[in-house]
């Protein structure tokens, strides 16, 4: 029997800052992170594997950051729990006793039961699992027609860095646009233009019906009967958390499949937290359930448990998610924080949005020089601004970050307006010319 204070499951970016975060707030206790995987992935760097780094081995979350702590890291994998005696049973018979439990078992890529043919050779999705992903790279060799299905974040960026590679990409995709959960119209036609560009062809208003073949892939029919030649398909359908080791503790889980939680990351059983994308999420701004799962939101509950573990605080703690992403095409980025236009619409908000396109430097001659362009979406009764969106050069990842701070404050137009920022020529737009700034003015006349 292993005892120690704090046990950890999981060791993705959730286990991995909740355990940085409880070791520093509470450097007497003793702490135990318990993984199934010798080596772990950077989530986000995942797509970039395929083409701009890689290989996986440049795509590891470093230990040293948890060793120098102190904290104790097991591969293992916890098959049960037993939350009265508070004692976990590991696969390899070990067993520990905890006196707070932190759960971060993330989650898994989602498979439809209704799409026929998934199980077929060559046919593969995209886990964090380093095993499993240097094997698809390996399989990939000698491929030349790969078919992606799900034009998300991920599908999209798996689909620009294999097309990188040399491979004859076709991407499906059952919505009007790429990326068009994340994006309004405008944003995404964008980045469509970009990434056709690039050499990727992008199937829109289509979805998979069935996989074909024999015992491995060799077409694909889609819902509009149309049958493509393929000799791998990646399916990026989307995730689903991992709550079964949860569910059989016998935790709440939600409708979504979700652990639930408060806004301090505590379930329903005493000194037991849930973190990352197996942890319940609730959007900021709708308190509705969300399905949002990404690494950064993950790294921001670890922290609420981390600091809330022993002695609650009414400071940090977590409201919901805002959904803040970023991606790039190329020599393009786009992102995204809070509610869209056309979401903030459904949802029954009453609403202006505003546009602005400006350089991201001055002068806008400099080499370097990007068109960046800003749309801002806000409450008219308070001015509050509800999301954002922009697309340009590479800065557009922290101006992106940026809007998240803006809407997690409940800034208005009017503290925007009046908001001091620092520019420089090689770095920002004008400090006359800001494109979140202008995007602003125009808001503001508009209220």
């Amino acid at each position: 029997m292993v005892n120690t204070d704090v046990l950890i499951i999981g060791g993705s970016a959730a286990g991995l800052v909740s355990a940085m975060t409880v070791k520093s707030v509470n450097k007497d206790k003793k702490v135990t992170l318990v993984r199934k995987e010798e080596k772990v992935m950077i989530p986000c760097g995942i797509p970039y594997i395929f083409g701009t780094i890689g290989t996986s081995d440049k795509n590891i979350l470093p230990d040293q950051g948890l060793v120098n702590l102190g904290v104790d890291i097991v591969v293992d994998e916890i098959t049960s729990i037993d939350t009265e005696t508070k004692t976990a049973l590991a696969k390899s018979g070990e067993k520990y006793k905890y006196e707070k439990l932190i759960l971060g078992t993330g989650s898994e890529p989602s498979i439809p039961a209704w799409l026929k043919g998934a199980d077929k050779e060559n046919v593969f999705t995209i886990p964090k699992r380093k095993e499993y992903l240097d094997t698809l790279q390996e399989k990939l060799n000698g491929k030349k027609q790969i078919l992606i299905v799900g034009a998300g974040f991920i599908g999209v960026e798996v689909a620009d860095e294999l097309n990188k590679k040399g491979f004859d990409i076709t991407l499906v995709e059952i919505l009007p646009h790429i990326l068009g959960v994340a994006f309004d119209q405008e944003f995404a036609e964008n980045a469509k233009t970009a990434l056709t560009e690039r050499g990727v062809k992008v199937l829109n208003d289509t979805g998979i019906k069935e996989i074909l073949g024999k015992d491995k892939v060799e077409s694909v029919l889609l819902t509009d009967g149309t049958t493509l030649d393929a000799d791998a398909v990646i399916l990026s359908l989307g995730y689903q958390p991992n709550s079964a080791l949860a569910k059989d503790m016998g935790l709440k889980i939600n409708e979504c499949g979700f652990i639930e939680t408060d806004q301090y990351k505590r379930t329903s059983k005493k000194d037991i937290f849930a973190v990352g994308d197996c942890s319940e999420k609730k959007d900021f701004l709708t308190g509705k359930l969300s399905k949002i799962m990404l690494a950064s939101t993950a790294c921001a509950e670890a922290r609420v448990a981390g600091l809330n573990l022993y002695s609650l605080s009414t400071v940090s703690t977590f409201r919901g998610t805002i959904g803040i992403y970023s991606t790039s095409i190329g020599d393009m980025a786009y992102g995204v924080a809070g509610l869209t236009e056309s979401i903030a619409i459904k949802e029954g908000f009453d609403i202006v949005t505003a546009s602005f396109t400006g350089v991201d430097t001055h002068p806008g001659c400099i080499e370097h020089s990007q068109k960046q362009t800003v749309k801002l979406i806000v409450s008219k009764k308070n001015g509050v601004i509800l999301g954002g969106e922009a697309m340009g050069g590479r800065s557009v990842g922290e101006l992106t970050n940026v809007l998240g701070f803006i809407i997690q404050n409940n800034m208005t137009i009017n503290n925007l307006l009046v908001a001091q920022i620092g520019t420089q020529p090689m770095l920002t737009a004008s400090p006359a010319g800001y494109p979140l700034i202008k995007a602003a003015e125009i808001a503001s006349r508009m209220l």
